[in-house]
């Protein structure tokens, strides 16, 4: 199909949602979940060119890059949408402090936490009665992205929202077209970390990921070592999940389920690069060890000052 043809697609399966699972329902709201990334600022685009959208959301999710979040809230200014930015009951850092950092198989309860919850807030902003109203949330989850989406329901429904994926068929080439079509802005964060950077949880971080996130966002980079350094201290988790990304480096299960709004998550681990802890946190724990002893006035490898 034509980019046109998918365009005519996307109204086609919004049409088909609001026809099944709208009904007599009153339709509060059609709020595009926008991460930041280049996919879901498609996704906002068209949804406001088709007046479709009258809201977004973004999850807030506490471990993300600022300027992230930022090209959101100036996107959604530019297009005219209602932003409603969550953040969730609970930081990440205060999750990490009392279970350590995820691994793959913590994955969708780290998502249940950082980001639906803020769904939940979102819903309840729009939906004053759940059994009269309903609100649309438009993903931009696509068929073509991997596996894990090839059977992604263009909607479905879960208590008063109305899921819809209007670009389930779209490919990386339509959505490529249609950025150049319109001119519209890249998130410069997506392009050079290859994800949006709205959440970096860690549970399917790849080998020298938190490194390239240094390199790139050094506050950032700081905030996750002073995090480590943190719980190495405490010691009320075990060693290996006090580093970011430690699925990466050792054998482990499958991963735990993916949520709608975690696109560019994926068990991206290595299995031939796993099998130990990082040198950076035995690094880290022999320095906290030393200087707890008197041993070493050398700063922890982890310290603000050091970063």
């Amino acid at each position: 199909m034509s980019l046109a043809e998918k365009i005519v697609d996307a109204r086609r399966i919004l049409a088909e949602a609001l026809a099944a699972h709208g009904g007599e329902h009153e339709i509060v709201g059609r709020a595009v979940l926008f991460s930041g990334g280049n996919d879901s600022h498609v996704l906002a685009d068209l949804m406001v060119r088709e007046g479709v959208a009258t809201h977004a959301i973004h999850a807030n999710t506490t471990i993300g890059i600022e300027a992230t979040r930022e090209f959101v809230r100036t996107r959604c200014s530019v297009l005219g949408l209602p932003l409603l930015e969550e953040v969730p009951p609970a930081s990440y850092a205060e999750l990490v402090e009392e279970q350590g950092f995820p691994g793959p198989a913590h994955h969708f309860k780290m998502y249940q936490r950082l980001k639906e919850r803020g769904l939940r807030q979102a819903r309840r902003r729009l939906v004053a009665d759940p059994y009269k109203q309903r609100v649309v949330f438009l993903a931009g989850r696509r068929r073509a992205e991997s596996a894990r989406r090839a059977d992604v329901p263009e909607y479905e429904r879960e208590g008063s929202v109305i899921w819809v994926s209007p670009l389930a068929n779209w490919t990386s080439e339509d959505m490529a077209e249609y950025r150049g079509l319109v001119d519209l802005p890249r998130n410069e964060v997506a392009d050079a970390l290859g994800m949006s950077g709205e959440c970096l949880c860690g549970a399917f971080a790849e080998p020298g990921e938190l490194e390239r996130i240094e390199a790139l966002h050094p506050d950032v980079g700081q905030e996750i070592r002073a995090l480590e350094v943190r719980l190495l201290e405490a010691g009320k988790v075990p060693e290996e999940r006090c580093m970011w990304g430690w699925g990466a480096y050792r054998d482990g299960g499958p991963a735990s389920a993916v949520g709608p709004l975690c696109s560019s998550c994926d068990f991206r681990s290595d299995p031939s690069k796993r099998g130990e802890v990082s040198e950076r946190v035995r690094e880290a724990y022999a320095r906290i060890e030393a200087r707890r002893s008197g041993l070493s006035n050398q700063p922890a490898l982890f310290d603000v000052e050091s970063v």
